[in-house]
């Protein structure tokens, strides 16, 4: 991530993905298995006492009356600005901080900005499809409840905030707990989505794939060895809770 020269210089996150790549990793995103269903989190979580403590921002996600690509979209030359992008320059810029907070750089594997994250999670909550706008109040309504929270804390946006000051407001929010305070009991839920969505998209790419290991389409040398001890156990066990051993694994 680009970090401020000066300590007064606000960091600005530059788009620099074309729309035809930011597209094509909507669509890698949402057919990928790295990604929760939507269910993980509700934009309005009812949670009782808690709906009531602190604050939580009213957001005009206001859904796009546009039709998508539908089940074929040509990825090569797609028909141009089917949907705007909804994120101002502030909004990226929050989530390119928040983005390599999560995923930072480490060694050789390049921080999550830097693999463009930033600008897939900005497609995601603007697409028009069921998922995409389902998740776009709860995205927006984080970004700007981070925002409220570091005014109400420091007098300043969470960007304009030192590391040390985005941290104290993360790791209120970072994880669902027993002793979780109320006024933090919205966001939590929320603030899950938003790294749900960010982790996928950055184990979508080639480097994050290799930072899971994933081997890819690899070819093997000789015959195929079958699967290991370990995978046969695992799926005898499963054939076993679903009452069909008869089918488990045969040497």
């Amino acid at each position: 991530m680009e970090k401020p020269q000066e300590q007064n210089t606000l960091y600005r996150y530059q788009n620099s993905m074309s729309r035809r790549d930011s597209l094509k990793w909507l669509s890698i995103l949402a057919a990928s298995a790295a990604l929760p269903g939507v269910t993980a989190c509700s934009p309005n979580p009812d949670v009782g006492v808690a709906a009531q403590a602190g604050h939580w921002p009213t957001i005009d996600a206001t859904f796009l009356d546009v039709k998508g690509y539908g089940k074929d979209p040509n990825l090569i030359i797609p028909p141009r600005a089917a949907w705007p992008r909804i994120f101002s320059e502030a909004q990226l810029s929050l989530v390119a901080v928040l983005s390599d907070i999560l995923l930072p750089r480490q060694g050789e594997l390049p921080a999550a900005s830097e693999l463009k994250v930033p600008e897939v999670i900005d497609e995601w909550v603007s697409a028009p499809y069921q998922n995409q706008q389902r998740d776009r109040p709860t995205i927006l309504a984080t970004l700007t409840w981070l925002d409220d929270e570091a005014n109400l804390r420091f007098g300043q946006t969470f960007v304009a905030s030192n590391a040390q000051q985005r941290m104290s407001i993360i790791d209120d929010i970072a994880f669902d707990r027993a002793d979780l305070p109320a006024q933090f009991q919205r966001i939590t839920p929320a603030f899950s989505r938003f790294r749900q969505l960010v982790m996928a998209a950055y184990c979508c790419t080639p480097q994050g794939s290799k930072a899971l290991g994933y081997m890819g389409n690899v070819p093997i040398a000789g015959d195929y060895p079958g699967p290991s001890d370990e995978a046969k156990q695992h799926l005898d066990k499963i054939l076993g809770q679903l009452g069909l051993t008869e089918f488990a694994y045969q040497v």
